[in-house]
């Protein structure tokens, strides 16, 4: 057994079976629904579903990242067992929730001098966040140390591609990712934007495609240009998608008919509801190793 511990947020949008299956330790964020406070407890609080509903019936959201006391107390119990931690967080570039995490692990690491707590930035989101967890648990069962795991995630947390596509943009007009204007006359005119995360892991527009079969198409395109060793991808791939199961199910059997190589099937999760308070229902995430993210 490794005498460490790998860590996230709940962010990284795996299932509960998933993160314990694979030993994976995650803190959560918090989201309002009419200023309500719940846990980002991945679904357990409020159902999914439920979650989606509401927004699509005018429910107001919000979300709050988790501060420095949460962390404090999430470490603490770690060193307490004599377990060293790295925790990787959400995106730098989509939150600031890796400054109340540092400040968090200087305050434990002070407490228990023999420990270390490394936290680096993901520069991902969702299951593509979780697709990178997975490949540090992959490591670590496989005897990594842990410095050399720390290592591994800062120089390759790049080569993990994440692109999204959504059907409804009114909820990226009201994050300010499209304008007004653009949001208008994209409904007009069907427009589904393709975005995907660049170098400082901030979500990008790249496209705009008329048309829902067009983005499915080329979203999985835009994987066959980047995936580690084109078609013949032999890695694993993971969709997340905001309650539209079908479009995200229509992107899996075309990533499963285009790359025979797969590690197994398409895993489908859901976007949570941290996320999810930002891109609102229609959003489909795909998420493979390939090469380095340079703009």
């Amino acid at each position: 057994m490794a005498d460490y511990v790998i860590s996230c947020c709940s962010t990284a949008d795996l299932s509960q079976e998933h993160f314990v299956q694979r030993d994976i330790h995650y803190i959560c964020f918090h989201f309002f629904l009419n200023d309500v406070d719940y846990a980002d407890d991945l679904g357990k609080s409020i159902p999914f579903p439920d979650f989606y509903q509401a927004m699509a019936d005018g429910a107001e959201t919000r979300t709050s990242q988790v501060n420095v006391s949460e962390f404090e107390a999430y470490f603490s119990k770690f060193c307490e067992e004599g377990k060293d931690v790295l925790h990787m967080t959400l995106s730098s570039g989509i939150s600031g929730v890796i400054n109340s995490a540092q400040s968090a692990a200087e305050l434990v690491m002070e407490r228990y001098p023999g420990r270390k707590i490394v936290v680096l930035d993901s520069l991902g989101a969702s299951s593509g966040y979780g697709l990178l967890m997975d490949r540090l648990a992959d490591l670590r069962d496989e005897g990594m140390p842990f410095d050399e795991l720390c290592a591994w995630a800062e120089t390759h947390r790049l080569n993990l591609h994440h692109w999204f596509f959504s059907t409804t943009l009114e909820y990226y007009v009201k994050g300010g990712r499209i304008s007004k204007a653009s949001g208008f006359f994209g409904g007009i005119l069907n427009i589904c934007p393709l975005l995907n995360m660049d170098d400082l892991g901030r979500l990008i527009p790249r496209e705009k495609l008329r048309g829902k079969k067009k983005v499915i198409q080329a979203i999985v395109d835009r994987m066959a240009e980047h995936a580690e060793g084109g078609e013949n991808y032999s890695g694993k791939c993971y969709i997340s998608n905001s309650n539209c199961y079908e479009d995200a199910r229509a992107v899996a059997d075309l990533v499963e008919a285009r790359f025979p190589n797969l590690n197994g099937k398409v895993e489908i999760n859901w976007v949570g509801t941290t996320i999810g308070s930002h891109t609102g229902p229609g959003t489909v995430a795909l998420f493979f190793w390939g090469d380095e993210r340079v703009r």
